[in-house]
């Protein structure tokens, strides 16, 4: 039997996002609360929450992508959830290999690197040629950890429809954390309850683990 891995996604995940949604609203000239509120109302409509810079009428938000960037910085150590550093750390203690695999500019890896995180596997959608949901996601994210049967990988995230529901139909052990604009307002479809672990925190994820594959 294949080693048991537990793969991380990255936003709200391991990092709160909460600093670069309010660079997006100063670069753009909107009040915090304002884009705030237009991601949450897309995120309860289960709409594709980048609908938001239309609510506000900036349509044109790409334009503005690297002057965000240049304002951003990139991901520091305050942007951590205090829990995820050593919530990784322990994981790789107690003998799991850990991916950290998700939807992010490539840039993101020597970012989460340069904080301290030093997973078994790193890759960006941007390095990986594909974003979530797509199944070829996860398909490309077990190749690059070697692994043939996807059972064997517990898939840690935030969202319902990113995380949650395509890495289980790929055969991966779910695990939803509860966090973030999406993990609070979405909603476990009742057919999906049964076979996905739900936690508040990377560190309750790790004291239930084992249960992953319970």
């Amino acid at each position: 039997m294949e080693s048991r891995w537990v793969a991380l996604d990255v936003g709200e995940t391991l990092i709160d996002e909460s600093r670069v949604w309010s660079v997006w609203a100063q670069v753009l000239g909107i009040p915090r609360l304002t884009l705030m509120a237009a991601l949450g109302a897309e995120v309860a409509l289960g709409e594709d929450h980048v609908q938001a810079f239309d609510l506000v009428g900036v349509p044109d938000w790409r334009d503005h992508w690297e002057e965000v960037e240049r304002v951003y910085g990139g991901f520091t150590a305050d942007d951590c959830y205090p829990d995820a550093l050593p919530a990784v750390q322990e994981l790789c203690a107690r003998g799991y290999p850990v991916p950290i695999v998700a939807n992010q500019p490539a840039r993101r890896t020597p970012e989460l690197r340069a904080i301290g995180f030093d997973p078994d596997v790193m890759a960006m959608s941007d390095e990986m040629g594909v974003h979530k949901p797509d199944p070829a996601f996860f398909s490309r994210a077990l190749e690059l950890m070697g692994v043939t049967d996807a059972s064997s990988v517990a898939y840690v995230g935030d969202r319902v429809d990113n995380d949650v529901l395509p890495s289980a139909a790929c055969g991966m052990r779910a695990i939803w954390i509860r966090r973030g604009p999406w993990g609070v307002i979405q909603e476990l479809p009742e057919e999906a309850r049964a076979d996905t672990m739900v936690v508040a925190t990377l560190s309750e994820m790790v004291s239930r683990i084992d249960d992953a594959w319970g």
